[in-house]
């Protein structure tokens, strides 16, 4: 999926990612595009302190000024009756655009996307774009997530991310348009319910509404469009008996979605817009103390994972991102926490088609104030509809551990802006559950999450293992020395998390750079003392799921069950076992390496890539480099394969940074018994 909305797509659109040409204006020195000197070129979408970005430059600076001319090519070129629209994936943090010399648009967030209609800027067939991305590296008042205000990376904060760090394209659309779309599930009532924002509707204009389970035809809907807002909803024809429609709902073990197009058309009938888009029969809630997922409780088996990379910093291909999801699947989650960062909606995509629950996360600022509730308000509503139709996503997270309010205690401001957040959301999205404040000091949610790093598994057991138990830890229990309620919440008959937990960092020596919350020497002893949490997390009865200190290491954190290159640190299968516990034997779904039902497996058709399923086991794979050493200090390489200590063989390179491998071949072999 290269599309840069998964969503919402249409036929007529060009990236403008590449070179564009740029200048580094570190003392906020030019106002104008006329006064900046475009002395070098950057790599669009990587940031300038990434080294993808071919600028590598992590010092301190107040603006990036960014230049792009392009022929539009008749395919894109609009006509009187169409429009051109720029998009913006995400740029840190305020943007000023300029289109053909012409001030364009203004815009502030430095994680969510905007869009601008440019038609009435074009001047024939060239489009030039200029972007200023101002951004204040110390400002701690701004949703800022892991980017650090130091110089260097220090404890658990990574390089910035300054100006352009997203796609930027174009698309072009008919005057008459869909212009954004919503979908919303109930599987009790086995309906779906479509909003969708119609721009310039044509007199007696229709809306065509088509959805599609595989090859059968579900809804074939008509109807006239009577102002900008289309609202349908769409009884689907419900088969009843629980093992039936398992086949139509989607969960991790059987990811299924629905296929939808809509179409606007005139009076009579010509078509004038077209997009396609997919949905799916989910529903997540919460009974009691337990999370619920399709009318069922649902135990949630978490990995934190900080979306960073070695060379692109917070940005990746379609390809790396489907490899993430697959990598997560693989070690027996079916969960994930994006932690402090609004991921790219490709990889919701792949968590979508491949099945992996979502906590969506608001990067945080740090500091208190009228700016940051501005801020992080605005900011974290567009976050929320942008994403608010992908059915993996199952929790909304709009605080972490009192970030941006660090006086909860004794300030009452700040739990009335973290009230606020959390009635806000439940405000834009009644169908999922809402966290108050992950880790501690929760004054409000509706669900418990707790952050304990404690490495004694017996001590884990003792504070989570019965509901009395957890009663007590919730009031007396203060991890990281901070209460885990407060402000009369008491958390008491909602369903309880161990949110963050482990923290395992693999490090040869003291002497090596980096930390965890505890330290393993070699492959051998993480994975044991792995073994170990895991099962004394599954032992807790009160628990409702839990997220593990974390996919991959990332910078100074060592503390990943994957190298920053994705290397498994211990055999994938057996951190797959742990992770699934010790009732995983009595479901299906543990025979297939990514946790699918086999009545999925049987029926996803040919349209479903064996290679999504089975990486290493076909003829030909797109393998990520990390994957080339099989496992870090472990036993998966054979005796003609490469050591961890040789240098990989150099095959044909694929797309995307990756590389093409036969199925024979060490790499595949070596893959196939780590995993």
């Amino acid at each position: 999926m290269e599309y840069p909305r998964p969503q919402l797509r249409r036929a007529a659109w060009r990236s403008l990612d590449g070179p564009w040409q740029a200048m580094l204006d570190d003392l906020a020195v030019c106002a104008d595009p006329s006064e900046v000197d475009w002395d070098r070129t950057i790599v669009v979408p990587y940031p300038p302190e990434a080294r993808a970005s071919g600028v590598h430059d992590r010092g301190y600076r107040r603006r990036v000024w960014y230049k792009r001319q392009i022929q539009l090519d008749p395919s894109m070129a609009p006509s009187r009756d169409e429009r051109l629209i720029l998009h913006f994936g995400a740029v840190n943090y305020r943007a000023r655009v300029w289109v053909n010399g012409r001030f364009a648009v203004e815009h502030r967030g430095g994680h969510s996307p905007f869009s601008i209609d440019v038609s009435r800027h074009l001047d024939g067939s060239l489009l030039e774009v200029v972007v200023q991305a101002e951004d204040d590296p110390q400002d701690m008042h701004k949703a800022r997530g892991k980017m650090d205000w130091e110089p260097e990376p220090h404890k658990i904060w990574y390089p910035r991310s300054s100006g352009i760090w997203r796609t930027v394209w174009i698309e072009k659309v008919p005057r008459a348009h869909v212009s954004q779309l919503r979908w919303t599930a109930d599987v009790a009532s086995w309906q779906i319910r479509l909003d969708a924002d119609v721009a310039h509707v044509p007199e007696g204009g229709m809306a065509n509404v088509t959805l599609k389970l595989g090859d059968k035809l579900l809804v074939a809907d008509r109807c006239l469009l009577t102002g900008p807002r289309l609202s349908r909803i769409f009884q689907l024809p419900d088969p009843g008996i629980d093992d039936a429609r398992a086949l139509w709902m989607w969960s991790p073990e059987s990811p299924q979605l629905i296929d939808a197009e809509i179409e606007i058309r005139t009076a009579d009938g010509n078509l004038i817009d077209s997009v396609q888009s997919y949905t799916a029969l989910r529903t997540v809630s919460v009974e009691g103390d337990r999370f619920v997922l399709n009318s069922r409780p649902y135990y949630l088996r978490m990995v934190l994972d900080q979306g960073y990379w070695p060379d692109s910093l917070m940005v990746a291909s379609s390809d790396q991102l489907r490899h993430d999801v697959l990598l997560i699947k693989r070690l027996g989650f079916n969960g994930v926490r994006k932690h402090q960062k609004s991921e790219d909606p490709r990889w919701l995509y792949w968590c979508d088609v491949l099945g992996l629950c979502v906590w969506g996360e608001m990067p945080s600022a740090y500091g208190f104030s009228s700016a940051t509730v501005h801020g992080v308000m605005e900011e974290w509503k567009e976050l929320v509809e942008r994403d608010i139709s992908h059915p993996c996503i199952v929790a909304w997270v709009p605080t972490n551990e009192s970030w941006g309010v660090p006086e909860l205690m004794n300030d009452r401001r700040q739990v009335d802006f973290v009230r606020a957040l959390y009635h806000m959301t439940r405000a834009l999205d009644g169908t999922r559950p809402v966290v108050g404040n992950d880790g501690w000091e929760m004054p409000c949610g509706d669900l418990v999450c707790v952050h304990d790093y404690e490495q004694d598994p017996k001590v884990l057991v003792e504070r989570y293992g019965s509901r009395d138990a957890v009663a007590y830890t919730l009031q007396h229990v203060q991890p990281d020395r901070r209460r885990l309620v407060i402000d009369g919440f008491t958390g008491v008959g909602k369903p309880l998390f161990l949110s963050e937990f482990g923290g395992i960092a693999l490090m040869k020596t003291s002497e090596e750079p980096g930390w965890g919350y505890s330290k393993a020497k070699d492959g051998k002893e993480l994975l044991a003392r792995y073994q170990q949490l895991m099962a004394a997390v599954h032992a807790c009865r009160p628990l409702s799921g839990f997220c593990y200190t974390q996919l991959t290491d990332t910078f100074l954190e060592k503390n990943g069950l994957l190298t920053e290159d994705r290397v498994p640190k211990a055999p994938v299968e057996a951190l797959a076992k742990a992770t699934r516990g010790p009732d995983a034997h009595l479901q299906d779904w543990h025979l297939d390496p990514l946790g699918h039902a086999r009545r999925w497996l049987a029926r996803r058709g040919p349209d479903f890539p064996i290679e999504w399923t089975r990486v290493g086991e076909i003829a030909e794979v797109l393998a990520y480099p990390g994957e080339r050493q099989g496992v870090v200090n472990g036993s998966a390489s054979g005796p003609n394969d490469p050591g961890p200590d040789d240098p990989p063989a150099s095959p044909p390179t694929g797309p995307g940074g990756f590389e093409r491998r036969s199925r024979g071949g060490a790499g595949a072999r070596a893959r196939r018994k780590a995993a």
